[in-house]
């Protein structure tokens, strides 16, 4: 059953004609997408940069995973780099920043599915995942977020279009995220360490 979202507007926004809310609303999903757009082409156009990052710690680990994160449709260097990352800092430590800013950063796919559902909604995948998440609410959300697949960010867009709470779309890709980043950090801990006493 697909979840809807009560707000209740001020009275100033009840008294104010509905041509005008309609047209704030036009608006703001134009700025959403144009901003989408923006990210993904800065985070798609830089990836090769996102490298560097690493040399500031948590920190960079966590502007890592929101930056590969934040691209929408396009790939970006994310989880190969959580790999490495493990095997450099405490590998919970990775799964804590890196699924936070993975979170944060697929917010992206949330707003492109607020602000564009023409542009993916007749989409064969797209008509594959939305029942999923219009059945299953934030479930789906976090089993899709916690493991690896290109196709998170049609998840976060049909989330998006089915008007999912924010707050629960972002618990439950939060928790999703740091199970999968946190088992590619361990991962690269682990990998890495008997590379090293295999090669010893």
């Amino acid at each position: 059953m697909e979840q809807t979202a009560t707000v209740s507007a001020p009275s100033s926004e009840a008294n104010r004609p509905a041509s005008t809310s309609s047209l704030w609303t036009n608006l703001l999903r134009v700025l959403a997408l144009l901003a989408v757009i923006a990210i993904t082409v800065y985070i798609f156009a830089i990836r090769d940069k996102v490298e560097q990052f690493k040399q500031y710690g948590y920190a960079g680990v966590f502007l890592v995973a929101l930056m590969a994160n934040a691209t929408v449709l396009l790939p970006a260097p994310g989880v190969a780099l959580i790999y490495a990352m493990g095997a450099i800092f405490n590998p919970l430590g990775v799964g804590l920043a890196a699924g936070t800013g993975g979170a944060l950063g697929e917010l992206s796919g949330y707003l492109a599915g607020f602000s564009g559902q023409a542009v993916i909604e007749q989409a064969h995948i797209y008509e594959r995942i939305k029942p999923w998440v219009d059945k299953y609410g934030g479930w789906a959300i976090l089993v899709l977020s916690a493991i690896p697949n290109p196709f998170f960010d049609v998840a976060g867009i049909a989330a998006g279009i089915a008007k999912m709470p924010i707050q629960i779309f972002l618990l439950f890709t939060w928790i999703g995220q740091l199970i999968k980043m946190t088992t590619f950090a361990v991962l690269g801990s682990y990998s890495v360490e008997w590379i090293t006493k295999f090669f010893h």
